[in-house]
Formats: C-alpha cells, sequence, structure tokens
C-alpha cells in the first residue's frame, strides 16, 4: 500500500494541493481557476443527492480556503495540515465566506453560474422597466372580421418636467442609498447560500430623496392621459391581444412598459363564428322546403341569392364559399355555413287542419323515407 494511502486510511487530510490539482509553486490566479472548475463540477445544486459530490466540494472548499490565503498558505506549507487546523473553516455549515474576503469574491462568481447570474450582485442597479398596461376593447362582429383602426385614451404617467424626473427639488439631487449603497439591493448571506432583495430603504432605486420636487412629490412623474391609435386586424376574435411595445408605464432608468390591448367582440344577432367560417341559421316554412324557393341570405358582404332545392329537411347545410372571415395570418378567407331550419305550422284554423289531413291521406307512408327508415330500425330493434 503507498505511504499516502495509509495515512488517509488513518483518518488524514488530503494534500490541499492535490485536491486543487496545481503545483505548490502556483500562483494566486492558478489556485483561484483551478477551485473554480472543481467548484463548478461538484456543487451540491449540481449533483442533488450525491454524497461524494458534496464531500469533494467541502473538501476543495476547504483547500481553497488555506490556500488562497497568503499566511494560512505559508503555515500549511511549513506545518502541513497541523499548521492550520481550527484556522477558520466552518466544515459542514460553509459558514465565513463573507463579501469583502478573497473567498467571497470569488463565491460570488460561483454563484453566480450556478444560478444563471454572472458576477453575483456586485453590479450596481441598471435602472427598473416600467409596468405593462393592459386596456379592454369592444369591438362589433364585423370589425373583427374585417379589422379596423380605433383611437383611444389611455392614462398614463410621464416624467416630469419641474424635476426632470430625478424627484428632486430644483437645485437638489437625490442621496445615495446609505444601505445598499447606491446596489438597490441588499445582499444576505447564511453559510453557504447567498440571497438578494430589493432593498427596503430606497425600494430598490438606489437613491433617496430628501427634499421632494413640489409637483411631482418626489416620484420623478406626473399622472396624464394621451390618445392612441389602434389597429386591429381583421380576423381577431375574443381573447386577442395587441401589443403596443412602450406604450405601458414609464420606466425609471430603464425602457417603458408595453401596453397591451385586450379584444372582447360583441355577439351578432344574426352570425356566429366558428374559426374562420361564419354559420347563419334560415329558417324556411313547411312550404318553401317541400317545393323548394329561393332565397336572400344575408352575409357579411351584404345579401346573396341561394336557391333552395325541393325536398330540403331541416338541419341542411349549405356552403357559401369565401364569405366567412378573413385569415389573422393574411391566407384567404373561410365559409359562411347555411343551417337551413324548417319551422313546423302552429296555430292552424279548421280549413288549414282540413287540408293538412287531406294531404296526409292523399301522402301515405311512401313519401316519408326518413321517417319509414327510421320505424324499420325500430321494428328491427325490438324483434
Amino acid at each position: 500500500m503507498h505511504y499516502k494511502d495509509t495515512i488517509l486510511a488513518n483518518g488524514e487530510k488530503h494534500d490541499y494541493y492535490e485536491l486543487l490539482g496545481v503545483h505548490r509553486n502556483a500562483s494566486e490566479v492558478e489556485i483561484k481557476k483551478a477551485f473554480r472548475k472543481l467548484a463548478l463540477q461538484y456543487h451540491p445544486d449540481k449533483n442533488p443527492g450525491d454524497k461524494s459530490a458534496e464531500d469533494k466540494f467541502k473538501e476543495i472548499t476547504e483547500a481553497y480556503e488555506v490556500l488562497s490565503d497568503a499566511q494560512k498558505r505559508t503555515q500549511y506549507d511549513q506545518f502541513g495540515h497541523a499548521g492550520v487546523s481550527g484556522a477558520g473553516f466552518s466544515g459542514g455549515g460553509f459558514g465565513g465566506f463573507g463579501a469583502g474576503t478573497p473567498f467571497g469574491d470569488i463565491f460570488s462568481d460561483i454563484f453566480g453560474d450556478i444560478f444563471g447570474g454572472g458576477g453575483g450582485g456586485r453590479s450596481r442597479t441598471q435602472g427598473r422597466r416600467g409596468d405593462d398596461l393592459l386596456y379592454n376593447m369592444e369591438i362589433s362582429f364585423e370589425e373583427a372580421a374585417f379589422g379596423i383602426e380605433k383611437k383611444i385614451e389611455v392614462p398614463f404617467a410621464k416624467r416630469c418636467v419641474t424635476c426632470n424626473g430625478t424627484g428632486s427639488k430644483p437645485g437638489t439631487d437625490p442621496k445615495v442609498c446609505p444601505t445598499c449603497r447606491g446596489a438597490g439591493q441588499v445582499r444576505y448571506q447564511q453559510g453557504f447560500f447567498s440571497v438578494s432583495k430589493t432593498c427596503g430603504q430606497c425600494n430598490g432605486e438606489g437613491k433617496i430623496v430628501d427634499n421632494p420636487c413640489p409637483d411631482c412629490r418626489g416620484k420623478g412623474s406626473t399622472k396624464s392621459s394621451k390618445t392612441l391609435s389602434v389597429k386591429v386586424p381583421g380576423g381577431v376574435e375574443t381573447g386577442s391581444r395587441l401589443k403596443m411595445t412602450g406604450e405601458g408605464g414609464l420606466g425609471k432608468g430603464g425602457p417603458n412598459g408595453d401596453l397591451y390591448v385586450a379584444i372582447s367582440v360583441k355577439e351578432h344577432p344574426l352570425f356566429q363564428r366558428e374559426d374562420t367560417n361564419v354559420i347563419c341559421e334560415f329558417p324556411l316554412s313547411f312550404v318553401q322546403a317541400s317545393l323548394g324557393c329561393e332565397i336572400e341570405v344575408p352575409t357579411l358582404d351584404g345579401k346573396v341569392s341561394m336557391k333552395i332545392p325541393e325536398g330540403t329537411q331541416s338541419g341542411k347545410v349549405y356552403r357559401l364559399k369565401g364569405k366567412g372571415i378573413p385569415s389573422l395570418q393574411g391566407y384567404g378567407r373561410g365559409d359562411q355555413l347555411v343551417i337551413v331550419r324548417v319551422e313546423t305550422p302552429s296555430n292552424l284554423n279548421k280549413k288549414q287542419k282540413e287540408l293538412l289531413e287531406e294531404f296526409a291521406k292523399i301522402s301515405g307512408e311512401d313519401v316519408h323515407p326518413m321517417k319509414k327508415g327510421f320505424l324499420n330500425k325500430v321494428m328491427d330493434f325490438l324483434s
């Protein structure tokens, strides 16, 4: 058995230089680079449930804490692990990695890489984007079908002209927030984990207004309204949303938010919509359906003449090509589906009843193929 293995079996620790994979004369930059690579590889959040990876991460972390500190490294080089025992490493709790220390800097870099950041929160606030706004617009069935341009008036906050958006009284300037030092965020660190939250003193602004502007009262903006022209494309339906970039809330050091126009389409007394098709139910009298006729059907483009053949049954669907809703993508139009509804006569007078009874006697069952077929199916089912 190799001597090093014997030592490890007896409870001794690995050599710090070997743990990081660097030679004993490695520079501070080389040590930092090696640790960063290993820390990203063995971080517990990238190896959930892997006890060996967690133990490895603790070992390389301990090695880096010692070798990145000039005084600790000298003691380790002279006396080995005995020279740095109890030197401040907190073991399983990962404590003591505060900002402002060499370890705190690299900890910030690694934490940012793991969670998609980059710099771990050391950068100053970049300003805040304005809020997105929602405007509800109701339009007619025809306007939804063919599109329309409408004027709307929306409230908005405009930059205060008195203080030019600073919120401070003219002649004065906001001061840097003493809590977050202008970052807009406060960083809390407990053990290994570091969390940033919006500064409660400046509400994320990074600055504090001591002498507020008399017009905007320190907000940097005043209430107003503006008129916008909204182009509604043909083919929209209830639930469609139109985005107007930059027409939302005023940004504070960042871009304005967006305005979303939510479309609601009124119901039509004659038409219903099914995708790009228009459905229209047309009533026919018993005589019209029996003898056939020519009718004028309403469409989105006006009236259209349509021939109804004799013997038309209730529920029959006729298609008018290209009389539906234009496609929102701009590829043609749907159709209009005309559904025939045959009305049964009601409130008949004596003469009408006599004529219908005579018609029934003359007709017999042979002129009712649907009824005859249905009765035959009933008899087969019951037999």
